[in-house]
């Protein structure tokens, strides 16, 4: 592979790592600097009100903060709770077939909510959590088994394989997708939801995994 690229490849792949995270939060931060605005002459006016009744004299400013980030939250607790309804799922159909039609923001947004989903309900799309070796002996990786592999790989290789969905960390929505045989994966004793949660954290919410693993990992 040529310099130009490989680097081509690292860029393309750094931008999907960390324009979820910069849109979220160019977001959030657009979305409180609006209801901080907006509040902030309400929280003006209740001043004497603070000022006679509660004796606060404190700084208005951060109680305007205080305020537009709870509002916030209720904002899209709201939302979740209304895309779980029939009229949600209607309103935010309409909104994701519009996400379709924008082809770098589609694959972000779709991406991000495929992860989402895993880190808050049971998925049918990954089979179970497996540990494959990888990238040479000794090293292992958290992958997740997704399918059985197309006849015509099984036929070439003369195997019954399985794909296996390798996700980089902490960003699970990209990462390398393997054909791998049942006696060279390892099944773990751990819910799908709760091996994204350990590769999102980079293991910070990893429990003890000493019996999961496979013999020969830990001596």
């Amino acid at each position: 592979m040529d310099p130009a690229t490989r680097l081509r490849n690292s860029f393309i792949t750094g931008l999907f790592l960390v324009a979820p995270l910069a849109v979220t939060v160019f977001v959030l931060q657009i979305a409180f600097e609006w209801v901080t605005r907006t509040i902030r002459p309400v929280v003006r006016q209740v001043q004497p009100f603070l000022a006679t009744t509660l004796n606060y004299s404190g700084d208005l400013v951060l109680i305007a903060q205080v305020i537009s980030a709870l509002l916030i939250a209720v904002a899209i607790t709201f939302a979740g709770y209304l895309a779980s309804k029939s009229i949600g799922q209607r309103l935010f159909g309409g909104f994701e077939r519009g996400i379709r039609l924008i082809p770098l923001v589609r694959t972000i947004y779709f991406g991000v909510r495929q992860v989402s989903e895993s880190l808050t309900e049971s998925t049918e799309s990954y089979d179970r959590v497996v540990l494959v070796e990888y990238p040479r002996e000794r090293h292992w990786m958290l992958g997740f088994v997704t399918n059985e592999s197309p006849g015509s790989v099984n036929r070439a290789t003369d195997e019954e394989l399985y794909t296996v969905f390798v996700p980089h960390s902490p960003n699970p929505t990209v990462g390398k997708l393997m054909m791998v045989a049942e006696e060279e994966m390892w099944e773990l004793d751990m819910s799908v939801r709760r091996g994204f949660r350990m590769i999102v954290t980079t293991g910070l919410s990893a429990e003890d995994m000493e019996d999961d693993l496979p013999e020969g990992v830990i001596d």
